[in-house]
C-alpha cells in the first residue's frame, strides 16, 4: 500500500466515523456517502473511493466501531455481497 494509499483509508475511516456520530445513535450511512465526503472533485469521480470505503467500513468493524448491515441486520463483511449500510455497533 503507498502513503497515498493509507492516507485515504485513514480519511475514509474517520469520515465514516463522523458521519456516523452527526447521525443518531442506531442511524446507518451508506459507503458512498464517506467516499463523496473524502473526494476532491466535481464529477463522479467518488465511485474510484467505494471499494476502498468498504474496506474501511470492514476495518472498523475488525476493530469494533462499527458494524455492516444489509436489510437491517448485521453481517460478517466477507459474506456481504452487494449494498451494504454501515452503523455503530450497539
Amino acid at each position: 500500500m503507498t502513503d497515498i494509499e493509507r492516507q485515504t483509508s485513514r480519511r475514509l475511516e474517520r469520515a465514516i466515523l463522523e458521519l456516523l456520530e452527526r447521525r443518531g445513535p442506531t442511524a446507518t450511512i451508506c459507503p458512498s456517502e464517506a467516499a463523496r465526503a473524502v473526494y476532491e472533485g466535481d464529477d463522479d469521480g467518488w465511485r474510484v473511493l467505494m471499494e476502498p470505503a468498504r474496506r474501511a467500513a470492514r476495518r472498523l468493524v475488525t476493530a469494533g466501531e462499527v458494524e455492516i448491515t444489509q436489510a437491517g441486520r448485521p453481517v460478517e463483511p466477507a459474506e456481504a455481497r452487494g449494498p451494504i449500510r454501515i452503523r455503530r455497533t450497539r
